[in-house]
């Protein structure tokens, strides 16, 4: 008789905790860290201003407002949840700031906070009805982007006006010449993520993704905990479109229009599952990060911006792809 109680050989053993160790990496953000890192090695081999602390603040500048409309969207992908109101929030901070420049830090301030309450607003409306009203997430958010869109066309109908000259100026530049205004902004949403991670609500957002009715039977609030996520995506969203103002100068109410898909290509680029429950938000910012920085390489490669697309694209599907895989070795070990 075989005895089924028997410990897995060393060789089983291995392959097991190989198998759990890749599937970690690359939802951890470790598969999208190494692509970047690589990616930019090429960068600077082509181009020798690479490496210069000026064309590292400005890549940086370039990648925050994606970066943190993908960390905001994170939230909601967790609870195996869609949201489309990214671009409708971004567009309503954008053209805010742009008709009602506050100068100072104090005016800076103010409009950040403003803008933090305009998506906590719309993430909270987002919040009651997916999470309490049961509406699907992708409907209910379609219908706040468009009413967003709506927003900015009345606060204003074609492109212009002026944003703080203090924000244009302070918010993309570098302290000591060295460390960019933009990626201390990052830093600060990756420390305030970590602290959730280690929150009740941190866990129960994966709890409630990865199985809902279990997190349920376990207490969770499930649907506080929804309205929670949107809540949090809302105010990231807001924060994104106070960085892109302080990059545009100026005010478009489309402005958050190109950062929708990109948003959710950076997350599934970055390894967060679409199904909810795996990912983080750093590997959204890493993903983000990584659709940024190619957009430089093609352009000192002398590639023309119109495959742009085309490569991001074949990027993300090798990434889900071997993301994919790696999650099915995973569970068949």
């Amino acid at each position: 008789m075989i005895d089924t109680t028997a410990p897995l050989a060393p060789s089983a053993a291995r392959q097991v905790s190989a198998a759990t160790l890749l599937r970690r990496v690359v939802q951890g953000g470790g598969m999208i860290l190494f692509i970047y890192l690589a990616l930019y090695a090429y960068y600077g081999a082509i181009e020798p201003r690479a490496l210069r602390a000026h064309s590292i603040a400005d890549l940086m500048n370039n990648t925050v407002p994606l970066a943190l409309a993908a960390a905001g969207l994170t939230f909601v992908v967790l609870n195996r949840g869609f949201d489309l109101s990214v671009a409708g929030v971004i567009s309503i901070c954008n053209v805010t700031l742009a008709v009602a420049p506050l100068e100072g830090p104090g005016g800076a301030a103010l409009s950040a906070l403003m803008c933090l309450a305009i998506g906590a607003t719309v993430g909270l409306v987002n919040g009651l009805l997916v999470g309490y009203a049961r509406l699907q997430s992708i409907a209910a958010t379609l219908a706040t982007m468009i009413i967003c869109q709506g927003i900015a066309l009345v606060i204003l109908r074609a492109p212009g006006g002026f944003v703080s000259e203090w924000i244009v100026y302070e918010m993309t530049d570098r302290l000591w010449g060295v460390i960019p205004v933009s990626g201390l902004v990052v830093a600060a949403v990756l420390l305030v993520w970590i602290l959730i991670r280690r929150t009740d609500f941190g866990v129960s957002i994966y709890a409630v993704g990865a199985d809902e009715q279990a997190a349920a039977m376990s207490g969770i609030n499930v649907r506080r905990v929804r309205a929670g996520a949107y809540v949090c995506a809302g105010m990231l969203y807001g924060l994104a479109g106070f960085m892109l103002s302080a990059q545009t100068a100026t005010g478009n109410p489309n402005s958050g229009a190109p950062l929708l898909l990109l948003a959710f290509a950076a997350v599934a680029l970055g390894g967060t599952s679409l199904a909810g429950g795996r990912g983080g938000v750093f590997a959204s910012i890493m993903g983000a990060a990584t659709l940024m920085l190619l957009q430089k390489v093609l352009f000192s490669s002398g590639i023309s911006s119109f495959y742009t697309g085309m490569f991001q694209g074949s990027v993300l599907i090798l990434a889900v792809v071997f993301s994919g895989l790696i999650a099915r070795i995973g569970e068949r070990k």
